[in-house]
């Protein structure tokens, strides 16, 4: 056929045309070719086409022809169709030069910059006319891809498989299906909602008059196309169509996205009308209010009862500022549904629309962290736990569930061991009992006790505390005050010690369920979120809260600070998942049952763990040991049971390794491991690259081999550990007084017990809190964290750390050995007694 396109039938039976300068496979052409002529990209019928498919797709690259020779002649009975030439208008004979190359369109809806794919056309025609050949060569000459359907049943399944943004329906005879039928059939669908439909309908003679166009409205169409054979015509329609209607449509669909992104969003958001209706409110409003969005759409803000505490002209102060189109913000105060007050940060924007004038006010509400705010919020929270309160919508709602309400005797638990109650047996309904799960580790005295076997448990007297914190059931399930503190933890400057104070110093949980579902830890592991919540709680009910430092906000911020790391680029890129889960782990586990007191306070004491591990990296190898006991002790909380051995012996290596590295007797060593084998050979790379040009693909990869891997893990673990002086300068103050007053406590207990004084700078009577601070940070941060940052980047870091090393040289100068200046601490103790203390959270 020369410049024709060949025909093939794909393996669903779908007919498509290829242009000539592709290949095709001789088996498809020959095997379509005895039932169908091809011509130049049309596809004629002829006696034995009766097995083509109802559904021809299309997509030509060659012109239309121009007229030439005599039509084809009858074969038999039947005549194959050939489209009349002289319909062929003088543009489409000539080259290809004005057709349009089907390639994505780049669409602007305000600040988001959209990507539109090639329009997809579907053409439902009962029989091939110049009307069918007239929109097939328009699509053609627009770039637009083609198919054509036959039958009704054909039009469905080819629509629900693309999901064309166009469809042309012959609507000009009922003979072979109605139109309107099959239009309703399809806007019955989903998919149909972002679909244009044209109706092609007869030509009117003059004479005739013109008919509505509702009946076609009503059935579904967007358009009415006159009957119109010519090429032009029916291109002129579809790029119209294309301009207006589908652009349209299409920036609609992309808003799904922006509808999810406000659904998911942590701030209460609420869209009003110019009128003050309410339009939209998102889940989060609906948590903080209390309200479900079915109570609240289509109703007048003045309708929601509002609280007495707001200034009796505030409501109308901000009416009249946002309606001249200015945005407001500040403090004010709103009703739950249930009738508490609660204190938001209000920002209101005021929409510009149709017309040039306000169309609608957007509110972001965010609730303020205040002691009223918490109390109330957390009181509705377990109120709903305990009532069963469903007027929330569904996804919301807390089920009242059937616990035993035992007592938690202290003193048994101390004093009893192996036949102790099994944590298989107790559903606890608050922290207190969580914290009595200590059974595996008895407490009777400082000092070790053998539970069984092999198994060793450091222990210390814990004071349990009797809050009544509920255990989240999910990390969407934890109290608004506590959900509004982990909305930012994935900020360097997160703020542990705050989730510490609502928690009653049990961060782990809250924070572990956070950052584990976000590195998608339980999907890895295999186990259900119940069962790493349990593991949880086990793990921190086995920090001493009692530990000024060595506790579970430790923990968390070792976790909240490795969590950060791996979110870095280059970390990301040298680990894979198993390492990713791993660290998380060993940051969580990695100071367990801390007693408060260093390896070589228990060396020298003559401690059994010392004794145990043969005075070597004795609280390190205690913390991975009793990690994987209490994991292994208890199916319910046993994270690991689901993952095969060779996965599990991986992973268990992995976080022995990663817990042992942070023994600061190796950590020089650790160190220079890393700046030799990573950040000397990556600088050197990367200086060969600039300065030659050269591929450094094998070499770039180095950082992935498996021991440089570990040489990352161990390095990332032991700057998470040692995080603190790279915190803001109030977090980094805060950490180094709780870490001073434990190394205190160590140098009075040894003085006690006639032991040697381990660091005898931590003595509470003599000791400058900023000379130690600057010793430690130019003895061990400083040039660790120098080589961290070359390799993961970390500029936020390295400007905290330069302003806390800062702090305490001026400290330092001016003889100052406290964490403060004397006139800090007096402005701080004033703050502090001017304002009533925060309350233990009661939920």
């Amino acid at each position: 056929m020369g410049c024709a396109p060949s025909i093939h039938v794909s393996q669903s039976g779908v007919v498509y045309c290829r242009g000539s300068d592709e290949p095709s496979s001789p088996q498809q052409s020959a095997a379509v070719s005895q039932g169908a002529a091809a011509l130049h990209g049309l596809f004629v019928k002829t006696e034995a086409a009766d097995s083509i498919p109802a559904v021809l797709a299309y997509r030509s690259r060659q012109p239309p022809p121009p007229c030439a020779g005599p039509r084809h002649k009858e074969r038999g009975p039947a005549r194959a169709r050939v489209p009349h030439c002289c319909g062929i208008e003088p543009e489409t004979q000539t080259s290809s030069a004005g057709r349009q190359q089907a390639s994505a369109t780049e669409v602007q809806i305000g600040p988001m910059r959209l990507t539109q794919d090639p329009i997809q056309v579907l053409l439902i025609f009962a029989k091939e006319d110049n009307q069918s050949d007239g929109f097939w060569w328009a699509c053609d000459r627009a770039g637009y891809k083609c198919s054509i359907a036959r039958t009704p049943k054909s039009a469905l399944e080819c629509f629900l498989d693309k999901q064309q943004e166009i469809i042309v329906i012959d609507h000009r005879n009922s003979r072979y299906f109605d139109g309107e039928d099959i239009c309703r059939s399809i806007r019955a669908t989903k998919p149909s909602e972002h679909t244009v439909i044209l109706a092609v309908v007869p030509r009117i003679s003059a004479d005739q008059e013109e008919t509505s166009v509702v009946p076609l409205l009503n059935a579904g169409f967007d358009r009415r196309f006159m009957e119109n054979s010519s090429i032009t015509a029916c291109y002129n329609e579809l790029i119209q169509i294309e301009r207006g209607e589908v652009r349209s449509q299409f920036k609609l669909r992309a808003c799904n996205a922006l509808f999810t992104a406000l659904d998911h969003c942590q701030e209460a958001i609420e869209i009003t009308s110019e009128d003050r209706v309410v339009q939209y409110v998102n889940p989060a409003f609906e948590r903080m209010m209390g309200y479900h969005k079915g109570e609240l759409i289509g109703k007048e803000l003045i309708e929601i009862p509002k609280s007495v505490k707001n200034c009796a002209d505030l409501s109308d102060s901000i009416n009249t500022f946002i309606k001249k189109g200015k945005e407001w913000q500040g403090v004010y105060y709103t009703n739950r549904k249930s009738g508490d007050s609660i204190q938001q940060h209000v920002k209101i924007t005021p929409v510009i629309g149709q017309g040039g004038k306000i169309r609608h006010f957007v509110s972001l509400k965010r609730l303020r962290c205040t002691n009223e705010n918490n109390k109330q919020l957390c009181k509705s929270h377990h109120d709903k736990k305990c009532t069963g309160d469903n007027s929330q919508s569904e996804s919301h709602s807390f089920k009242c569930k059937n616990r035993r309400k035992d007592s938690v005797d202290v003193k048994s638990i101390t004093s009893q061991s192996s036949d102790a109650p099994s944590l298989q047996t107790r559903q606890y309904s608050s922290m207190a009992r969580i914290h009595s799960m200590t059974i595996e580790a008895p407490i009777t005295k400082d000092g070790l006790r053998r539970l069984s076997g092999n198994e060793y448990v450091f222990s210390k007297n814990m004071n349990l505390s009797h809050s009544h914190l509920s255990v989240p059931n999910t990390i969407s399930d934890v109290p608004p005050c506590i959900a509004q503190l982990l909305d930012n933890e994935e900020s360097w400057d997160f703020n542990i010690f705050e989730l510490e104070a609502v928690t009653n110093k049990r961060p782990l949980v809250y924070l572990g369920l956070k950052v584990f579902g976000r590195f998608g830890v339980s999907e890895f592991l295999n186990c259900s979120e119940a069962t790493l919540r349990a593991w949880l709680q086990v793990i921190e009910a086995n920090y001493h809260s009692s530990n000024s430092y060595h506790n579970s906000t430790h923990a968390a911020d070792v976790l909240h600070a490795t969590a950060f790391f791996l979110g870095k680029e280059r970390v990301k890129g040298s680990l894979d998942h198993l390492d990713e889960v791993a660290a998380l782990i060993a940051a969580t586990i990695h100071d367990v049952d801390h007693p408060g007191r260093t390896n070589s306070f228990l060396c020298n004491a003559g401690s059994e763990l010392a004794v145990l591990y043969n005075d070597t990296a004795v609280l390190e190898s205690h913390h991975t040991a009793l990690a994987f006991q209490l994991t292994a002790k208890d199916s319910k909380c046993n994270i690991f049971k689901n993952i095969d051995r060779n996965h599990y012996r991986t992973l268990r290596q992995a976080i022995i390794d990663m817990v042992l590295a942070t023994e600061m007797t190796k950590h020089f060593e650790h160190v220079n491991k890393f700046v030799n084998s990573i950040n000397k050979p990556m600088a050197s790379e990367e200086t060969s690259s600039h300065s030659e040009g050269s591929d450094c693909e094998c070499t770039a990869n180095r950082k992935n081999f498996p021991d440089n891997q570990t040489l990352i893990k161990r390095m990332m673990i032991k700057c998470a550990d040692v995080a603190n002086p790279c915190r803001p300068l109030e977090l980094c103050i805060e950490w180094a007084g709780r870490i001073s007053e434990e190394y205190f406590a160590q140098t009075d207990e040894e003085k006690r017990q006639g032991l040697p004084v381990v660091m005898p700078v931590f003595d509470r009577n003599t000791c400058s809190i900023p000379k130690s601070q600057i010793s430690f940070i130019d003895y061990f941060i400083t040039d660790m964290f120098d080589a961290w940052d070359a390799f993961a980047h970390l500029p936020v870091l390295m400007q905290h750390l330069a302003n806390n090393y800062k702090h305490w040289k001026t400290l330092d100068e001016l003889k100052c050995k406290s964490l403060r200046l004397p006139s800090e601490n007096n402005n701080r103790h004033k703050r502090k007694t001017n304002r009533p203390l925060d309350p233990p959270v009661s939920l």
